[in-house]
């Protein structure tokens, strides 16, 4: 006879996921307009493009980490 436990999933994995898909969208928009930046100060240096780097990296980090695995005790 099996026993299913059930673990809880951390909310760590939920903040990852959403800066995962919030850091891709800013990522593919700010690529589409690369070659169009918008007449703001500092529009040479492309900061959308670094931001959405910036949460692609944080939030696949936050998600791989806390991605749920079988015998894994935190």
């Amino acid at each position: 006879m099996k026993h299913h436990h059930h673990q809880m999933l951390s909310v760590w994995l939920f903040i990852g996921a959403l800066l995962l898909v919030y850091g891709l969208i800013i990522l593919v928009v700010s690529i589409a307009n690369y070659s169009h930046p918008a007449p703001v100060v500092l529009a040479n240096e492309h900061l959308n493009l670094w931001a959405g780097v910036l949460l692609t990296l944080i939030g696949a980090f936050y998600t791989i980490r806390f991605w749920p695995r079988r015998g894994r005790r935190d």
